[in-house]
């Protein structure tokens, strides 16, 4: 029995856009006197809403951001995606896929609307998400790991979270999938499989994916 709706985060799951990112997040932060390393920014900010990067920065150092930092750190991400974005290996095969099953799917994002569609648009994805397709923490307020993005993007759907199943590459997108009641599978293409505990299944390769996605019977 196939799953009724395949959910898909966006940020390194559909676009390989972690590495740019989060590299530019922790140049930027650096900048502004929180020194963050790549592996910092990956390890504390990868698959979460904007929001998160605020709250651990005051958090840590007592200070906030700029109230500009987000129109500049997506200025500089916007830029980086139009020059050197990229699909993840395999994703256009499994939506093409879906597509031609008839497979219900879409994307649920900690990234606001605007980054989605400007990946989308560089990256060639966005024929396969018209507006019904995306959605974005932007939605429900609160992003990952709370489950209502996921749930949320459910409803919309039409689709019982039992009746669903999430792709996610990140800790936080894992968390926030299991905690909506929703199967998820977990991509290790940029994180150690042991960060993903609570996926039902891993897997490294797109290519691996669209075999994954029958559901066992109860």
């Amino acid at each position: 029995m196939r799953y009724d709706l395949v959910i898909f985060d966006n940020d390194g799951v559909l676009v390989d856009s972690e590495p740019l990112s989060n590299r530019l997040l922790a140049g930027y932060l650096t900048e502004l006197g929180h020194p963050t390393s790549y592996e910092d920014s990956l390890r504390d900010y990868m698959g979460a809403a904007m929001h998160r990067v605020h709250d651990l920065v005051l958090e840590r150092t007592g200070k906030r951001l700029p109230d500009d930092f987000d129109d500049v750190f997506h200025a500089r991400v916007f830029a980086a995606f139009e020059r050197e974005l990229k699909p993840v290996p395999g994703a256009v095969g499994v939506l093409e896929k879906l597509a031609a099953d008839g497979t219900p799917y879409c994307v649920a994002s900690s990234g606001s609307h605007e980054r989605i569609r400007v990946g989308h648009r560089a990256t060639g994805l966005d024929r396969w998400f018209e507006e019904g397709r995306v959605f974005s923490a932007q939605d429900v307020g609160r992003g990952k790991p709370a489950p209502d993005l996921f749930l949320y993007a459910a409803e919309r759907m039409g689709v019982a979270p039992g009746r669903c199943v999430v792709v996610e590459d990140s800790p936080l997108g894992v968390r926030a999938a299991v905690a909506a009641g929703m199967d998820v599978y977990g991509f290790t293409a940029m994180t150690p499989a042991d960060r993903l505990a609570g996926a039902a299944q891993l897997f490294s390769s797109m290519a691996d994916l669209t075999d994954l996605l029958v559901r066992p019977e109860a």
